[in-house]
């Protein structure tokens, strides 16, 4: 099996309600597929580098997913006719790293840090 992060922007004006359907949607799309999603993750409403179809943020939700070819392919060909996504990105990887979330706030970061690190 391979393994794959892809990450979806949807529109600035989606609401919460919508993003969870979305997710939904394409974890289903995955499953039919015989893939796994391992992890999701919702990264929130971030700004973005440049205006894409006149919207200056996007909310971002990330799959960690299990599966072969063929389950990117259709997640791919069923977002390209999705009106609520701005783009997606798929990056095959040899390993997933499930322990650090790269957008929580510092000082969470920190202190989930100090009780994994071992004291002298």
């Amino acid at each position: 099996m391979n393994l794959y992060e892809h990450t979806i922007i949807a529109r600035q004006d989606t609401s919460p309600s919508e993003l969870k359907q979305l997710t939904e949607k394409y974890s289903k799309i995955v499953e039919k597929n015989s893939g796994e999603i391992v992890q999701t993750e919702n990264w929130g409403l971030l700004n973005l580098a440049y205006l894409i179809k006149k919207n200056k943020k996007g909310s971002y939700i990330h799959f960690k997913i299990k599966g072969q070819g063929k389950v990117i392919e259709e997640l791919e060909k069923n977002e390209a006719i999705d009106k609520k996504l701005l783009r997606y990105l798929t990056i095959k990887v040899k390993d997933f790293d499930l322990k650090t979330n790269y957008f929580s706030k510092k000082e969470e970061n920190e202190k989930s840090e100090k009780k994994t690190k071992p004291s002298n």
